[in-house]
């Protein structure tokens, strides 16, 4: 099913009809400030399993990351951070950007990998922000990759739906995408380590 949001004033009814999909462990694929994401309820380990199945991969071995609404939201699934990591983190969020903590005990199990760690996004983008913030949990995250190598990112989100439609539960047409991945950067030892370049450009932060 494709259902169509607007960014400046996502309908709640449509909001609510995204949230209900993902409480019954049903897949989605929703507009990000990047590029477009494939997501479930974190909670739901059955959806999870399906996701690491559409991609290939173990849900262990993936490098899943969460959606969360602010700030105060990525508190709940990582370790303590000092301030000048939380200074940072409040003037790139939300923005293009991932970044890699610590996890606590919150983090499910299933995507507990050996190191422990755990890539959270806070997106410049009002739709996914609100279906997090009315699901009352993260969604799981992972961009939509497409197999061709000159467009690594697929934007259109009705190509999108015609190649997913019998895999995903619902997609959501939230206007063209962006071509362009989130930067990823590793806090875990304290310092910020790109891991991948991306859309967000970290330097303007610091």
């Amino acid at each position: 099913m494709l259902i169509r949001l607007y960014e400046e004033n996502p309908n709640e009814k449509v909001l609510e009809q995204v949230v209900d999909v993902l409480r019954k462990g049903g897949i989605i694929i929703y507009p990000t400030d990047t590029v477009y994401g494939l997501g479930c309820d974190i909670t739901n380990h059955k959806a999870i399993e399906k996701i690491a199945k559409l991609r290939g991969i173990k849900p262990d071995k993936a490098n899943f990351s969460f959606i969360c609404h602010d700030l105060s939201h990525i508190a709940d699934f990582i370790k303590p951070i000092d301030n000048p990591t939380f200074r940072v983190l409040k003037k790139a969020l939300p923005g293009p950007f991932t970044f890699i903590f610590n996890a606590n005990g919150h983090v499910p199990k299933l995507l507990s990998s050996k190191k422990k760690t755990v890539g959270i996004r806070v997106p410049d983008n009002n739709i996914a922000r609100q279906i997090v913030k009315m699901l009352g949990n993260p969604i799981l995250s992972t961009s939509i990759r497409d197999e061709d190598e000159i467009l690594e990112y697929t934007t259109d989100p009705e190509l999108i739906h015609e190649k997913y439609e019998d895999k995903v539960d619902l997609v959501i047409d939230g206007g063209y995408g962006d071509n362009q991945a989130s930067t990823v950067i590793d806090c875990t030892s304290g310092d910020f380590e790109i891991i991948r370049e991306g859309k967000g450009v970290l330097e303007d932060y610091l």
